[in-house]
């Protein structure tokens, strides 16, 4: 089997990027729009724990140190977008993180990951908005970080995968991120974790039509992350500690869950489990 093959976002996971914090990430993050600065020993730790579930979980967790100064880039999912032929470099819409794409690229090829395609301006994607619904659908949320352009890019890119793109809301404004998976996150091939006082009522009927059972954030855990779950495989999950009744919600649909700490690593920066990963493997 291929070390590489990406196109579902509930299989089981076994291999992932992540991106290790660096003591020099830290002093950039009021310029990234991190809510305080992170405690660089503190960060490195909490991530050093995260990386053990992964591989506790039976993923090949592959550490990479690239574009050092910049906080954002441990959140691996949104500069790249992985399929089943490789890789293909996105172009984020937050300028702070336009060098990121290339600067994976290196540790795509040590790991055997072809680098299958790249997004140029005018387009814009950013990874948090792309959601594998199943290996022929992907989901494309449009924002303030992923243009129209960008959804066209990816059909281009992923030929014979129907892109169903959705419009996403104003939410807090340009300086904030929204993402298609702020308020989504699958678990199986019929069953999503969503939030869905803000979800696009397309995506809520795409879902029902999909035959996709829905379990519900509560209002008062979402801007806790509680929608941003990884799923380690199918109805498995690794979820940031803290959003109590979600888990239990999840726990009773039958889904196996796994917290982490993150004050560092997520809630600083605002990314999720899903954030701080990028799936090269599914099966």
């Amino acid at each position: 089997m291929d070390g590489f093959g990406s196109a579902s976002m509930w299989g089981e996971l076994r291999r992932v990027l992540v991106r290790r914090p660096l003591a020099e990430d830290a002093v950039a993050w009021e310029a990234y729009g991190w809510r305080a600065a992170p405690e660089v020993a503190a960060a490195q730790a909490e991530h050093e724990a995260f990386c053990s579930h992964l591989a506790d979980a039976g993923a090949e967790v592959v550490v990479s140190e690239h574009d050092p100064g910049n906080p954002d880039a441990i959140y691996t999912y949104d500069p790249t977008l992985v399929g089943r032929g490789g890789a293909v470099l996105l172009l984020p819409g937050k300028e702070g993180r336009r060098n990121e794409p290339e600067a994976t690229v290196a540790t795509f090829e040590a790991a055997g990951v072809p680098v299958v395609g790249r997004v140029d301006l005018p387009a814009t994607v950013e990874g948090g908005d792309t959601v594998w619904l199943d290996g022929e659908t992907l989901l494309v949320g449009i924002g303030y970080r992923t243009n129209p352009a960008g959804v066209e890019a990816l059909r281009a890119a992923f030929p014979g995968v129907e892109v169903i793109s959705f419009d996403l809301p104003h939410w807090n404004g340009a300086g904030e991120v929204m993402h298609l998976m702020s308020f989504i996150s699958p678990l199986d091939r019929d069953l999503a974790l969503v939030y869905p006082r803000i979800a696009p009522t397309r995506l809520m009927w795409l879902l029902a039509d999909r035959g996709i059972r829905v379990i519900e954030v509560p209002d008062e855990e979402f801007e806790t992350q509680g929608p941003n779950v990884l799923a380690l495989g199918p109805r498995r999950a690794l979820a940031l500690e803290g959003n109590d009744e979600t888990r239990r919600r999840m726990e009773r649909a039958g889904v196996d869950v796994v917290t982490y700490r993150g004050d560092e690593i997520s809630r600083k920066g605002d990314g999720g489990p899903t954030c701080l990963t990028r799936p090269l493997l599914r099966v």
